[in-house]
């Protein structure tokens, strides 16, 4: 069963940071492992940069609530917490000094296999960060590793999009992401709370999720993210099933003897405009193309690209 750790805070400073979009490695030493490694190389300029690596009473360090990661999986911990046990924590958690405490910025999941392993200390690097960089090295650090489910990941956008007022394309930047990627992400936080709850569940796959988010009525959004849980459809199962419930009549018809073409196009055009596209051929080989947005700064983003195409 999933941990879930702290509620959010709603504290949110709107300056900017620099530099995060080279990912952790400008940052925090890399590693080979995924958690409790041995530290092999470190770049000079980050040597300097970084303070020395001390030791702390795990008594004295919490974790920062307003990380994006809420959910770890207790098998994983449990697993993490034998390698503590065996070999103590190698990498060291990135903390910063609050008034009585040590507030995590990075290493959350060490800081709790170390409480299950029955360890008094950890070593720690300390370092002073505003609430905007704490948010992005948390959200960067979980990509990498892809700790993250795509719910999380969606809120941690819209949260550095709202609390800090940034552009798409400057999360995209700090993350190492397209666009495209950041827009369809935010796009699930569209769904029923029961249909998200599915996502974190791993029930269905964002894929999916993404499929369906064109329902408004979210009951039977729901309905059908059942019946995708139920009877394992994949993407493209879902697909017809939306496909059929925006025109029943015309799904009926026999399809046009080259259709299998206008599908793969249709493909084509959702991965480079990143949202939904529909092409609505006819037999004699005209018809219509439908671009769906689900906002004004994505209908602009749209505008944009096409206005590219020269």
């Amino acid at each position: 069963m999933p941990i879930k750790s702290g509620t959010k805070s709603t504290n949110a400073s709107k300056g900017k940071s620099k530099g995060l979009g080279r990912g952790l490695n400008a940052l925090i030493p890399e590693s080979k492992e995924e958690d409790n490694v041995v530290v092999k190389e470190v770049v000079k300029e980050v040597v300097k940069e970084v303070p020395a690596e001390t030791k702390v009473k795990l008594s004295l360090i919490e974790p920062n609530r307003n990380q994006p990661r809420k959910i770890f999986d207790e098998d994983a911990l449990i697993e993490l917490s034998e390698s503590i046990k065996q070999y103590g924590v190698l990498q060291p958690l990135i903390v910063q000094k609050k008034d009585n405490y040590y507030e995590i910025i990075a290493g959350e999941r060490r800081w709790r296999a170390s409480k299950l392993a029955g360890i008094k200390e950890v070593p720690v690097i300390i370092r002073d960060y505003s609430s905007q960089e704490v948010m992005e090295i948390a959200l960067i650090e979980n990509i990498q590793r892809e700790d993250l489910n795509p719910i999380e990941e969606a809120q941690a956008y819209q949260r550095l999009i709202k609390d800090y007022r940034l552009k798409q394309d400057e999360v995209a930047e700090k993350v190492s992401k397209s666009r495209v990627a950041i827009t369809n992400s935010l796009r699930l936080l569209k769904l029923d709370k029961r249909v998200q709850e599915m996502v974190i569940e791993g029930k269905i796959s964002s894929g999916h999720a993404r499929a369906i988010i064109t329902i408004e009525d979210k009951d039977k959004q729901y309905m059908i993210a059942q019946k995708i849980f139920d009877e394992k459809l994949s993407v493209r199962d879902v697909e017809k099933i939306m496909r059929s419930l925006d025109n029943p009549v015309k799904s009926e018809r026999t399809k046009p003897e080259n259709d299998f073409i206008y599908r793969d196009l249709e493909e084509k055009f959702k991965k480079i405009m990143g949202t939904q596209v529909v092409i609505k051929n006819k037999n004699n080989n005209k018809g219509k193309i439908e671009i769906e947005y689900y906002s004004q700064a994505e209908l602009e983003r749209i505008y944009d690209m096409l206005k590219k195409i020269k």
